[in-house]
C-alpha cells in the first residue's frame, strides 16, 4: 500500500505547488518524513524479527504530508541529471533512447553522483580488513523558502564511520537560491559484510524546517 499512498501525497504536493519538478516533490516527501511510527517509536522491520529498519527497507521513513508541503530545501534533478545516470551505469544509446524517448541528450559529464536526497556508499567486503575506503558526493539544495534564511548541519554517522559535511551552514539570501555542498564519508573494511546507517540533518537557524537525509554503508551484491 506504500505505492498508492505515496502517489497520491505527490498528487497533492502537485496541486500545492505545481511549479515543483517531480524530483523536488520526492524530495519534500524524503527530508520531511519520519523515522518513527505512529506509537513514535522507531519504525520496525518485519522481516528482521522486528528490529529497528534501515533505510533500506523503510526508504527515509513515514510520510508527513503536512510538513511535505514545506520543506524549507529540496534536492532537485533535471532530465539530463538522470540522462547522465544512465550513461555513467553503461547503458547502451538505444537503451537510453527506450526511456527518454528523444536522443537530445548528452553524455559528456556522465556520474553516478545524482542530486538525490540520501547517500549510499557501495564497497566490496572482500577488501582488505583496515583499508580505508572513501566515498565523496556533491549535492546542491535550492530554497524554496519564504526568504532569506541560514542552515546548518549535524551528522549522525553510521557506526564506525568518518562523515564530514562541508560547509556547515547553509546562506541564503532568498528564495529559490541554490547553494551545494560536499559530503565525505571514510570507513574501514572489517571483511563483514554489514549494512551501517545514519543520517544528515540542515536546520534552519530559525527551527522553522528540519531537512533529514538517510546515510547508509553498504556491500555491492559482488562483495557479498
Amino acid at each position: 500500500m506504500a505505492c498508492p499512498h505515496a502517489s497520491g501525497v505527490a498528487a497533492l504536493l502537485r496541486g500545492v505547488h505545481p511549479e515543483w519538478s517531480h524530483a523536488a516533490i520526492r524530495s519534500a516527501m524524503m527530508t520531511t518524513a519520519t523515522e518513527l511510527d505512529s506509537s513514535m517509536m522507531p519504525i520496525k522491520d518485519v522481516g528482521q524479527n522486528f528490529t529497528v529498519a534501515s533505510p533500506l527497507a523503510m526508504g527515509a521513513g513515514h510520510i508527513v504530508p503536512n510538513l511535505a508541503m514545506d520543506p524549507g530545501l529540496v534536492y532537485d534533478a533535471a532530465p539530463q541529471d538522470y540522462v547522465s545516470l544512465l550513461c555513467s551505469m553503461n547503458f547502451t544509446r538505444n537503451q537510453i533512447m527506450t526511456i527518454t524517448r528523444s536522443n537530445n541528450y548528452d553524455c559528456a559529464n556522465s556520474s553516478l553522483d545524482l542530486n538525490y536526497p540520501s547517500f549510499v556508499a557501495f564497497y566490496d567486503k572482500n577488501v582488505t580488513t583496515g583499508a580505508m575506503l572513501k566515498h565523496r558526493f556533491r549535492r546542491v539544495v535550492t530554497n524554496v523558502g519564504a526568504a532569506a534564511t541560514t542552515y546548518k548541519v549535524k551528522v549522525a554517522p553510521p557506526e564506525g564511520v568518518k562523515v564530514a559535511v562541508w560547509p556547515q551552514s547553509l546562506v541564503f539570501g532568498k528564495k529559490n537560491e541554490q547553494r551545494d555542498y560536499y559530503v565525505e564519508i571514510v570507513y574501514p573494511s572489517d571483511g563483514q559484510g554489514r549494512v551501517l546507517y545514519g543520517s544528515i540533518v540542515w536546520s534552519e537557524e530559525s527551527g522553522s524546517h528540519v531537512v533529514r537525509s538517510p546515510i547508509v554503508v553498504a556491500p555491492t551484491s559482488a562483495g557479498k
